[in-house]
Order: structure tokens, then sequence, then C-alpha cells
């Protein structure tokens, strides 16, 4: 699924490029974005109980992205076991396609105790929105 956004003046340096950090936060907003449009949003599994930490975060920066340039972020299921999983990004110019950066988040579920949540048995709906067999 695609998440697309425009780059706002405060995510850029004083050289006019995107700040590395903000790539991670995009990442974000296209993760919860991709749950919404599974409709299995983030405030549903909290009301839930579950929670996902992130555990990690891998990015390669490509190729400069600039003020008011817009962006589209590719998001996939990559990884998806019982308690782990991990979502790989690609962001591209909306424009041109080219590729400005590719990165992946590694997680899990929690309880709102810490414990880890085998969500195949407790959340079946969870288990079906996020696995990669069954989105289309």
């Amino acid at each position: 699924m695609e998440y697309t956004r425009k780059v706002f003046y405060y995510e850029t340096d004083q050289m006019g490029i995107v700040h590395h950090s903000n790539y991670i936060r995009w990442f974000e907003e296209a993760r919860i974005d991709f749950l919404d449009k599974l409709n299995y949003p983030y405030a549903r599994m909290e009301k839930e109980g579950i929670i996902s930490p992130v555990l990690g975060v891998e990015c390669e920066y490509v190729s400069m992205v600039h003020f008011g340039d817009t962006v589209t972020v590719e998001v996939t299921v990559e990884d998806f076991k019982m308690v782990k999983y991990s979502f790989s990004y690609v962001v591209k110019d909306a424009t041109t396609g080219e590729i400005r950066c590719k990165g992946k988040t590694k997680h899990c579920f929690l309880n709102s105790e810490g414990r880890p949540v085998v969500i195949k048995k407790q959340f079946p709906e969870l288990y079906k929105a996020l696995n990669p067999e069954e989105i289309l």
C-alpha cells in the first residue's frame, strides 16, 4: 500500500534537504496509514490491550528530498511471525518515481503488562489483517 505526503519546510536542514531523522517519522506515518487501510487502526489495537513497540529501524538513503517535494511511501509487511513482525518501506518521488530511500522497522506484539501476545490465537482478526498471505 502507498502513503503520499508533501515535504514541509521544517523537515529540512540548512541545505534545504530533508533531515535524515524525518524518514523514520514518515515510516511511522505510513505504517499508521497502512493499519487504517486494513481496518485495524493502531488505536483499536491499543484499545484491545495490544502494544507494538519498535524493536529496530534500518534506513538506506538513496537520493535527496527537498522542501516542496511530494513523496510516496510504499509499505509492505515483510516478515510475520506469531509475536514479531517487520515492515519494509520504499520512499519514492511521487512525480518521477525515483527511489529516495529504503527502510525497515521491526516490531512485536505485547499486552499492557509487556508480555508477548500470540495474535493468531488471541486476536485472529488482527492476524488475518497483517498476514502477508491475506493482504492483496
